[in-house]
């Protein structure tokens, strides 16, 4: 995809292509540069690699972090206020690297973080460092073959003011919307420094726990408390970083860490923005299913890029959200409430699919084992527009496919064959009948499709769809959507917030990181929301129900691989 930077009174087009990720000698430099970095600046995805880690398990997070870092606690305070500080000056440090700290491999175009060059640095920094009331040893680990640190790093440019992006970060609400794909849970422990002034964020420091998540039941999520820091670098130089203060905490954590992450953002001419992002973490990937250990032992899983990838989404959405009354792309007008009611339904609709999808505790997952799928479900409760309690279930697999992701957004998004898969569809054409462009690229938006009967003509059933391709992973979530009911919450100047919705679809990541722009294969993983009998979170669907969905996702699969030209 490309993305408009305007800059000394023209626009340039950035592409970001992984295979182009390597140059970018336009980066804006520091102005000093702590011993062991360099100042010269080459960018890709991700890089992952085994380190010496410490005896990892699972963790108590919420009741350590307020014990022990309350903001009522003046010392625990100052600790994390040094440690984040010194957090800051490691993230703007790493952002402009390059070798040795930074490793590239020319043949893979990515690069990854030396973890040997890292502790050497970090140990000089402490050496030149005034004493400090906390003992980071957090640097520090036991020798467990199984934990790796996972480091990335990447650039793009918005055209957006950097307090658009700041005010993003730095507001929980905010944050964890936009990063849906990413954040299935996140919460705001306290803030233990901030201005006061509303949209002044230099300076402020919140402790926070996020629980970060794969769009598939098969990867376990990962849990983290940590602090977040904005600051003022200079002049058009901001930075946000994050930094798990595990040494302070009561039950730290012991599956995973945020090493000091985080984007500088630099103000640029005509109202722009240049970000560069770098995740650096280490984490316990032993539970990961061997389907998907390629994609996230090499660190592309949760990479600087899928980040950076998510918030262009964001801004497309929004520039799309202010766009004023003009055709689709079908030729049908929807005027602009009309657009912000459906785009922010669709919203929702998608955020709703990732949360269904993941591996959070709240999903209660159990294995639905039948011959030819290992199928997972997970049973929920929700609530209809008349207070009702409605029980639903969702039916979900991850299958490999032989196929690049591309190809198998475009199968999936192709109306004409929904009804080789669609249980709806065996005695109905699919048509779309209205689509809202979100960015550049003409196969993200969302859709309004009718389901027609073959004999009568009618029209059966409306479907709200939301599609969206990335280099980091694609998707295509739907919904069955009343029209009349939506208009009706319209006209009462009701917002979708409490329409109920029941998502299903399809995540598609590739099946390991992308090498000169293509992987091998893909990984789907299929979702089916469904409404069950019983309204409660310990019910179990009834067999008659399984085979059923058994039967669907099955027929689905050998569908999708018998139309990419594979055999059974």
């Amino acid at each position: 995809m490309e993305v408009c930077a305007r800059s000394a009174g023209k626009i340039t087009k950035i592409d970001s292509n992984p295979e182009n990720d390597l140059d970018h000698s336009d980066l804006p430099q520091p102005t000093a540069s702590p011993q062991g970095f360099s100042t010269r600046v080459q960018l890709t995805d991700l890089g992952s690699q085994p380190i010496l880690g410490s005896n990892f398990d699972t963790d108590e997070r919420g009741s350590g972090l307020l014990m022990s870092a309350s903001p009522d606690a003046d010392v625990s305070t100052i600790k994390i206020s040094e440690r984040a500080s010194n957090a800051m000056e490691e993230l703007s440090s790493m952002a402009f690297a390059q070798e040795p700290l930074w490793q590239v491999d020319m043949a893979s175009h990515t690069e990854m973080l030396s973890d040997v060059e890292y502790m050497r640095v970090v140990k000089v920094r402490e050496c030149q460092s005034p004493p400090s009331l906390d003992v980071d040893n957090s640097h520090e680990l036991e020798p467990v073959l199984a934990v790796c640190s996972e480091s990335s790093r990447a650039v793009e440019y918005f055209e957006t003011r950097p307090i658009s992006i700041i005010e993003l970060l730095m507001d929980l609400e905010q944050w964890s919307l936009a990063f849906s794909n990413i954040v299935s849970k996140a919460t705001l422990v306290g803030v233990l420094a901030s201005t006061g002034v509303e949209r002044h964020y230099d300076g402020t420091l919140q402790l926070m726990t996020a629980e970060f998540h794969a769009p598939s039941p098969l990867v376990p999520t990962r849990e983290s408390s940590f602090a977040r820091y904005c600051k003022k670098l200079g002049c058009g130089l901001w930075g946000v970083v994050d930094v798990s203060p595990e040494t302070l905490l009561q039950f730290p954590s012991r599956n995973f860490r945020r090493r000091p992450s985080g984007c500088l953002i630099e103000e640029m001419p005509n109202g722009c923005s240049k970000v560069i992002w770098v995740e650096h973490v280490v984490v316990d990937n032993r539970l990961v299913h061997h389907f998907f250990q390629p994609l996230v032992t090499s660190g592309f899983a949760f990479c600087a890029k899928r980040w950076v990838n998510t918030l262009i989404q964001h801004f497309q959405w929004s520039a799309t959200v202010r766009v004023p009354n003009s055709p689709t792309d079908r030729g049908v007008i929807i005027p602009q409430p009309q657009r912000t009611f459906f785009l922010k339904f669709s919203a929702r609709m998608v955020k709703s699919f990732f949360m269904d999808i993941g591996a959070s505790r709240e999903n209660k997952w159990m294995p639905f084992p039948m011959s030819g799928a290992d199928i997972m479900i997970s049973t929920k409760s929700s609530t209809d527009d008349h207070g009702k309690i409605l029980g639903t279930t969702v039916f979900a697999t991850s299958v490999h496919l032989p196929a690049p992701s591309k190809q198998v957004f475009s199968l999936l998004r192709d109306v004409k064959f929904r009804r080789q898969w669609d249980i709806y569809g065996r005695n109905h054409r699919f048509d779309e009948h209205a689509y809202i462009s979100n960015g550049d690229s003409p196969e993200n938006g969302v859709s309004i499709l009718r389901a027609i009967n073959d004999e009568t003509k009618k029209i059966k059933a409306l479907y709200m769809q939301e599609s969206y391709a990335a280099s980091t992973g694609s998707y295509i979530v739907y919904a069955p959507f009343d029209y009349k009911h939506a208009e009706n919450k319209l006209m009462k100047d009701e917002w979708p917030d409490h329409i109920p919705i029941l998502p299903s679809g399809f995540s598609i990541l590739p099946d390991g990181p992308i090498l000169r722009g293509e992987t091998g294969g893909s990984l789907l993983t299929i979702a089916f929301h469904v409404v069950a009998k019983s309204p409660t979170d310990e019910h179990e669907p009834s067999n008659q129900l399984g085979f059923l969905m058994h039967n669907i996702i099955a027929n689905t699969v050998m569908s999708i691989k018998e139309a990419l030209g594979f055999s059974i």
